[in-house]
C-alpha cells in the first residue's frame, strides 16, 4: 500500500506543475499580448516612416532647395540607394539562403538572379513600349513638368524614363515591404519585434525617399503621384496585418518572395536608383559631388548593413 506521506509528496508534486504550468502559460499569454502591442505600434511606426520618406522628396515641387536638380537631393538619393542595396544583399538574400536551403541546388541565389534579369526584362520592354506608344506625347510630358525642367536639361525622354523607372520600383518595392511586413506580423517574441521594427522604419522612410525621388523626376500629374505614394506607405502595414492574422507563413513560399525581392530591390539600387546619377555628365564634371555622394553611398549602406546584427 501506497504510504500517507507519499500520496501527500504526489498532490505537493501535481500541484507545483500545475502552479508552474499556469505560470508558463500565463507569461506566453503576457508575451503574446505585449507582441500585438508591439506589431500595432509598428504598424502605425512604419505607416508614417514611409509616407514621410516618400513624401519628402516631391516637396521639392514647392521647395526649390528640395528639387531633384539640386545636389543634395542627389546625394540624399545616394544615401537611400545604400539603404536599398544593402536591405537586398545583407538582410533579405541571407533569410531567403535560410529559408530555401538545399544541399544540391542554391535555388535562393537562382531565383534572386532570375528576379532581377526579369526586371532587365521587363524594365527594357516596358521602357520601349512606353517611349513608343507617347512618342507624340513627347511635348505633352515636357508642358507636365515644372517650367525649371527645361532650364536644367531634362528632356521629354528623361522624363519618360523616370516614369518608367519610378513604375517599376514601386512594383519590387511594394513586394518586399509586404513580405517583410508578414515576416514582422508572425514574429511572436517582443526581443524580436523591437529591433526590426527599429530596422524597418528606418529602411520604409529612406526607401520611400529613393521612391520619391523617382517619382518627382517623372513630373507625374498629382493624382498618380498621390496614388503611388499611398500605396507604397500602406503596403508594408498591410503585410504586418496579415503576419498578425496567422500563425506561420510556409518557409519555402517566404523564401521564394524574399530572393526575387532581394534581386528586384539589388536591381533597383545598382541601375536605377544610382547608376542613372553616378554615370551622368553631371557627376563627372563635379568632383566635390562625386564625392560627397560617393559618401552618401557608402553612410547608407554601412548604416543599413549595421542595423543587420540586431535583425
Amino acid at each position: 500500500m501506497v504510504s500517507a506521506h507519499k500520496i501527500i509528496f504526489l498532490i505537493a508534486v501535481s500541484a507545483a506543475a500545475a502552479a508552474a504550468e499556469d505560470r508558463t502559460e500565463a507569461e506566453a499569454q503576457g508575451n503574446k499580448s505585449e507582441a500585438l502591442k508591439l506589431k500595432l505600434v509598428a504598424i502605425a511606426s512604419i505607416l508614417t516612416a514611409g509616407g514621410l520618406g516618400v513624401s519628402f522628396p516631391l516637396l521639392g515641387r514647392k521647395l526649390a532647395v528640395l528639387r531633384p536638380e539640386n545636389d543634395i537631393f542627389l546625394m540624399v538619393k545616394a544615401f537611400a540607394g545604400g539603404v536599398v542595396l544593402a536591405t537586398g544583399f545583407v538582410h533579405i538574400l541571407p533569410d531567403a539562403f535560410r529559408s530555401l536551403t538545399s544541399p544540391k541546388f542554391p535555388f535562393s541565389g537562382f531565383i534572386a538572379m532570375a528576379a532581377a534579369i526579369a526586371t532587365l526584362m521587363v524594365d527594357t520592354v516596358a521602357t520601349a513600349f512606353y517611349g513608343n506608344a507617347h512618342s507624340s506625347k513627347d511635348e505633352e510630358a515636357a508642358s507636365d513638368a515644372d517650367p525649371a525642367s527645361g532650364a536644367n536639361g531634362i528632356t521629354p525622354s528623361d522624363i519618360l524614363r523616370q516614369r518608367i523607372i519610378s513604375q517599376v520600383l514601386e512594383v519590387g518595392m511594394v513586394v518586399h515591404s509586404v513580405v517583410i511586413g508578414i515576416s514582422l506580423g508572425a514574429a511572436r517574441s517582443s526581443a524580436t519585434i523591437k529591433p526590426l521594427l527599429i530596422a524597418l522604419c528606418f529602411h520604409q522612410f529612406f526607401e520611400g525617399m529613393g521612391l520619391g525621388g523617382c517619382i518627382s523626376q517623372a513630373r507625374f500629374k498629382w493624382v498618380k503621384t498621390t496614388v503611388m505614394t499611398v500605396f507604397f506607405s500602406v503596403t508594408a502595414p498591410v503585410g504586418i496585418g496579415i503576419g498578425i492574422g496567422i500563425s506561420s507563413v510556409g518557409v519555402t513560399v517566404e523564401g521564394v518572395f524574399e530572393s526575387a525581392s532581394a534581386g528586384i530591390l539589388i536591381y533597383m539600387a545598382l541601375v536605377d536608383l544610382l547608376a542613372a546619377d553616378f554615370m551622368s555628365p553631371r557627376m563627372h564634371s563635379n568632383v566635390k559631388l562625386q564625392l560627397g555622394a560617393h559618401i552618401s553611398l557608402l553612410l547608407g549602406a554601412g548604416s543599413m548593413s549595421f542595423l543587420a546584427m540586431w535583425t
